[in-house]
């Protein structure tokens, strides 16, 4: 048996289709499929409006800083999406869990019973935290709103790109110059 990377994986999915939302359901899927998902979806009429509303639910979890509302609103996702864990060996992947019910199938339910566990796994194993908006978006007119998940070694990830950094200490440059010219 291995253990399931339902703590970074799943967030790193929510993530992904927040910053970047698919414009079909197929590119749900195909997001779903590149961050390591093998389970079979049957296709329901309103997944893809049904699966923002997942993401669009998460986004508040993102969005509440305090540790105490952050861990209510997942243990309300929790209860009302995910069931109690269950071995399962499918698609030959070896033994793994899953967080839901076998018969929960559609895509917005395996979704968000999926991202609600890994976020919480993710939380309570690496620091509540490590879940936030990127920090560009504090400044005035920067339009970075993307979510960052912190997977780094010391937990201090407050950027979610490179170009997001970047400007920001350029800001800063600029802010330090400017009071001594």
């Amino acid at each position: 048996m291995h253990l399931n990377p339902y703590g970074e994986y799943a967030v790193l999915l929510a993530a992904s289709l927040a910053n970047d939302w698919p414009a079909d359901r197929q590119g749900i899927v195909a997001r779903t499929r590149e961050l390591g998902m093998t389970v079979d979806f049957p296709e329901e009429a309103d997944d893809y409006d049904r699966v923002r509303r997942v993401i669009d639910d998460w986004l508040v979890v993102v969005d509440t800083s305090d540790p105490h509302e952050r861990a209510h609103l997942l243990n309300r996702h929790m209860a009302s999406a995910a069931a109690y864990p269950r071995l399962t060996d499918h698609n030959d992947e070896g033994w793994h869990l899953h967080y839901r019910d076998n018969d929960a199938r559609s895509l917005p339910h395996v979704l968000f019973a999926v991202v609600s566990v890994g976020t919480a796994l993710h939380l309570t194993t690496r620091g509540m935290h490590r879940l936030h908006r990127c920090a560009a978006g504090e400044t005035p007119g920067d339009p970075c709103a993307a979510v960052v998940v912190d997977i780094t070694r010391n937990g201090r990830q407050r950027y979610c790109s490179v170009r997001c950094a970047n400007r920001a200490a350029v800001r800063r440059h600029r802010a330090r110059t400017a009071g001594t010219a």
